[in-house]
């Protein structure tokens, strides 16, 4: 008996436990702190991997050393470099290994350390040059800080910016001799403010998402690069603050209508020391939005654009000679965007273009004249990305949404559009990122639910082994209850069908009435709809657990199914986002579990506008939101962004005026929180001052929170971005 009363006391004791540990795990929730502070809900990457030169080998950063791994089988075969190998002759401290690069032939290296941030994909730091044949390091150049170094292809000179001037430092007596190091000045008028030699000014790097303007011709001994006069475009002025007394900082920003650069080419030639000029044409209020070589190392390839940005033109033009002929031409009744597509085969008899002229985005086979060989992919979706060419089996590989406008995968198609075959086996969002001989590829995927799988596969799509799986985070999901992410469709007013996504409560009962708050961005071509890793944050998922159903809805402008869905929007950006969008609250305030009467939205940048153009227009549908950031009337922003998608205010001025939040001031009626980087060079922190005098203007009431020194990010400064978050959690949980 006694026996039997133990057993059934630790039989006792065992399901106390059990509830227990069951009743803690259920009550594990997501704060703030976790989310900014702990990162506990950060997915682990699988950075700073780069394929060597053979294609069966990779190199990636390992702690305080640079290792070669093999892609089959993940053996470390060698090690290239240590911290205690790159620590300068004057120093006892090591530069940072974290930024690298390879000369082609892997006997040297550029580290770039203390890095300074200039704009979103600008900085300058201290290069230093690594031989590895040696083991010496020394200082790229020891004049000030330099940007954008490159080796040449033969690795035997670094072109670099310093001052808006370009400089070619040759190596050749800089190994024996670092003192010796021959650094040649080839521009001499680069002046801040006024002129740019071999790099972008604020608005290409910005919208045509580039900073290095110059580019080294495959056989090294011509280097071509942009020459941009920006003396006539207008100054924006930045106030920093922190000192006794505040720091101005100007710079040349276009808005919407006004002066862009004036930009020119040119070749420089390193043997005879000459610069020639490239002819692209007598119109200088023109767009060159891409330079590159092509196979042939006297033939530089260049894209010149007109204005409206609605012509685009394929230019070869003569290295000796800078005369130019146009090889292919685009029209288009929208407008054309810009990527990295183009690829000239070897030969140089014939190149690969991408285009959107059947109304979905495919890849073009043409040869050098301009001639169309044939149409590569074909059908009612979208080509993502071209990844890369194997010419010797005459294979493209791409990632497209043949599956579904939500989905990403990887494909592999030849050269005569035949054998096209999917490579990327789950469904979700799949890239793959290739071994310079095409054998092998770190393939990524996701899905909305799933953070990132990471493993190396061969060239027809089969696993060899995993990188990073993730798997402690998915139990970390699981232990904080995170709900799943569903995805829904629904037809609007006119007809329209448009695809969300929908968070609901971990305890979500169905005859209760919840609020609802959207999450939106909504811009041109953008996606937050997909079927992917990141769609849903675990801030998305706090509120969930806070009893409120998140909701993210792709309105008409976004990407993924073609270009009619997406450039509706022409002309009058931001009309036909905010109908969707209302019309998107329209139909969950239908939905029996949806309080309609509590329907908040909130969203940064272009969101940030949406979010205030549903406030104003749709005053009926949303009861609050949180505007970030935001774009208040078009006619403040960049030219190269908005008139790609308005055209200029002296052509378009109701399509300004008419979808401009500060006009409809007069209509708000929910809550609204607006905040703002003061130092914000992207989206100008005029666009929210004006949104505030409007409003005071109009006797509306409303919550306001601005961030000194702080950029479009908002991250600059001790706390910001926790400070942030916790500002628009307390805002939402008092007006949800």
């Amino acid at each position: 008996m006694t026996t039997r009363i133990s057993k059934l006391f630790l039989l006792f004791l065992f399901i106390t436990a059990s509830l227990l540990a069951y009743t803690q795990t259920e009550k594990k929730t997501i704060t703030l702190e976790d989310i900014f502070k702990n990162r506990k809900f950060s997915s682990k990457a699988v950075s700073g991997i780069q394929s060597m030169k053979d294609g069966d080998h990779y190199c990636q950063l390992k702690k305080d050393s640079l290792n070669v791994y093999e892609y089959a089988t993940g053996k470390l075969t060698r090690t290239i470099v240590t911290s205690k190998q790159l620590i300068p002759a004057d120093d006892t401290v090591a530069i940072s290994m974290s930024s690298f690069e390879f000369c082609e032939d892997e006997t040297k290296m550029l580290f770039a350390e203390d890095e300074e941030p200039i704009y979103r994909r600008s900085s300058k730091a201290d290069y230093y040059v690594y031989d590895l044949k040696t083991g010496k390091l020394f200082p790229l150049s020891k004049n000030g800080k330099q940007r954008l170094a490159t080796f040449s292809p033969d690795g035997t000179k670094v072109a670099f910016v310093r001052d808006n001037n370009i400089f070619i430092n040759d190596l050749s007596d800089c190994i024996q001799h670092p003192a010796s190091c021959i650094e040649t000045q080839i521009t001499f008028d680069g002046k801040i403010n006024e002129i740019i030699n071999g790099a972008t000014d604020w608005v290409y790097e910005e919208e045509f998402e580039f900073s290095k303007a110059f580019c080294w011709s495959p056989d090294g001994n011509t280097l071509a690069f942009y020459r941009f006069d920006e003396r006539n475009v207008k100054e924006y002025q930045l106030t920093y603050y922190g000192d006794l007394y505040p720091e101005q900082y100007k710079y040349k920003y276009p808005k919407a209508g006004e002066d862009n650069s004036i930009v020119e080419v040119f070749f420089y030639d390193l043997k005879n020391k000459k610069t020639t000029q490239v002819d692209i044409g007598k119109e200088t209020d023109i767009y060159i939005p891409r330079i590159k070589w092509t196979e042939d190392p006297k033939t530089l390839a260049l894209y010149r654009m007109n204005r409206h940005q609605n012509k685009l033109e394929l230019m070869l033009a003569d290295a000796g000679s800078g005369i130019t002929k146009v090889i292919y031409t685009e029209e288009n009744k929208y407008y054309i965007e810009i990527n990295d597509h183009c690829h000239f085969l070897k030969g140089n008899t014939q190149f690969l273009i991408t285009s959107e002229k059947d109304g979905y985005r495919h890849i073009y086979l043409y040869d050098i004249s301009g001639k169309l060989i044939h149409q590569i992919t074909k059908g009612n979706w979208e080509v993502n990305d071209m990844i890369g060419v194997d010419e010797k089996k005459a294979l493209i590989y791409y990632t497209s949404t043949e599956s579904s406008p939500l989905e990403k995968d990887v494909y592999s198609i030849g050269l005569d559009g035949r054998d096209k075959v999917r490579l990327s086996a789950n469904p979700g969002t799949n890239s793959a990122e290739f071994s310079r001989n095409f054998a092998w590829y770190i393939g990524r995927w996701s899905d909305i639910n799933t953070p990132p799988y990471i493993a190396v596969y061969n060239s027809f799509g089969k696993e060899i082994r995993v990188l990073q799986d993730n798997a402690k985070l998915r139990g970390t999901m699981k232990d904080h209850q995170f709900s799943k992410a569903r995805f829904f469709t629904f037809k609007t007013a006119d007809g329209i069908d448009l695809n969300g996504w929908m968070v609901k409560p971990p305890d979500f009962d169905s005859t209760k009435k919840y609020p609802v708050l959207f999450t939106i961005y909504g811009g041109p071509g953008s996606q937050t709809v997909i079927n992917s890793w990141g769609t849903v944050s675990s801030w998305n998922q706090l509120w969930a657990q806070h009893g409120i159903i998140v909701v993210s809805v792709d309105n008409r402008g976004t990407g993924g199914r073609g270009e009619e869905f997406k450039k509706s929007t022409y002309l009058q950006l931001g009309k036909y986002e905010t109908m969707d969008q209302i019309e998107a609250a329209k139909y969950l305030g239908t939905l029996s579990y949806v309080d309609k009467n509590r329907i908040g939205m909130w969203g940064w940048s272009f969101g940030g506008y949406l979010t205030l153009s549903c406030l104003t227009k749709g005053v009926d549908y949303f009861s609050f939101g949180i505007a970030v950031a935001p774009v208040t009337n078009w006619k403040y922003y960049d030219n190269i962004y908005t008139e790609r998608f308005m055209r200029t205010p002296r052509e378009n001025n109701e399509g300004y005026e008419s979808n401009s939040p500060v006009n409809h001031a007069t209509e708000l009626k929910g809550k609204l929180l607006l905040i703002c980087g003061m130092s914000d060079d992207n989206v100008h922190p005029q666009n929210s001052y004006d949104m505030v005098t409007a409003l005071v203007a109009a006797n509306k009431s409303f919550e306001s929170q601005f961030y000194p020194n702080s950029n479009h990010g908002i991250y600059t400064g001790k706390n910001t971005t926790f400070h942030l978050y916790n500002r628009m959690t307390d805002f939402i949980l008092k007006n949800l």
